[in-house]
């Protein structure tokens, strides 16, 4: 049975490791953090929007 302190301790091998974080930088992180980051780092990327789509956006939702 996997415990949380073992997939913690995994992520922070592979955070300093493959990240080069230091253990408070894992620590500080959040999950949604790490998972972009993972995620990022595997190809696991949603496509970006296009120059219409944001232009959609920015004239839906005004900063002010």
């Amino acid at each position: 049975m996997r415990t949380f302190a073992d997939a913690a301790g995994r992520l922070a091998g592979f955070a300093g490791a493959v990240l080069g974080w230091s253990p408070d930088a894992f620590w500080r992180a959040t999950p949604a953090e790490l998972g972009a980051v993972v995620a990022a780092m595997t190809g696991d990327m949603p496509t970006p929007p296009d120059a219409a789509a944001i232009a959609r956006l920015q004239e839906a939702f005004p900063d002010g």
